[in-house]
């Protein structure tokens, strides 16, 4: 009833659409060049950002999740084959909830993958976006407090 109350945007409320847009301001915001890629026939790829850092620039890859239950280890796994397919530098999945153990191991092994839970999207937003969000998961996931969604 209170989260009906607050103006604050949901996330998970948005359109597939409106989020991608949103990680894509949010990699700006952040320093790098950065565009959605078309809405069909994607290949995978939500969203492209590139770093032009001549040390440690390169194309990165950027699958963007408003889920609210886990990110299964198979979206894990598909973002490394694009990554593969893309000779991406870099794959970043942008999720509302949580991921599992075995994704962050896996992302961990191949050295070039960050996993974004919700919490720390929140947070990145109100850093780099000054926009204080809203992520109305159903339950709390493993280890998240309540300040984590609201």
């Amino acid at each position: 009833m209170v989260a009906g109350l607050d103006s604050r945007p949901n996330l998970l409320d948005l359109k597939p659409t409106e989020f991608e847009h949103l990680i894509r301001r949010l990699f700006e915001a952040i320093g790098m060049k950065a565009w959605v890629t078309q809405s069909s026939k994607d290949e995978g790829v939500d969203a492209v950002a590139t770093n032009e850092d001549p040390l440690i620039g390169g194309l990165c890859v950027i699958q963007a999740k408003r889920y609210s239950k886990i990110v299964g280890l198979e979206a894990v796994h598909a973002l490394a084959g694009v990554m593969a397919d893309k000779a991406a530098a870099k794959g970043i999945m942008v999720s509302t909830s949580w991921y599992g153990k075995a994704s962050y191991d896996f992302a961990a092994r191949t050295g070039r993958m960050e996993l974004i839970s919700g919490r720390e999207l929140k947070s990145l937003l109100l850093e780099h976006l000054h926009l204080d969000v809203l992520i109305g998961l159903p339950k709390l996931p493993p280890g998240w407090g309540p300040r984590d969604i609201t």
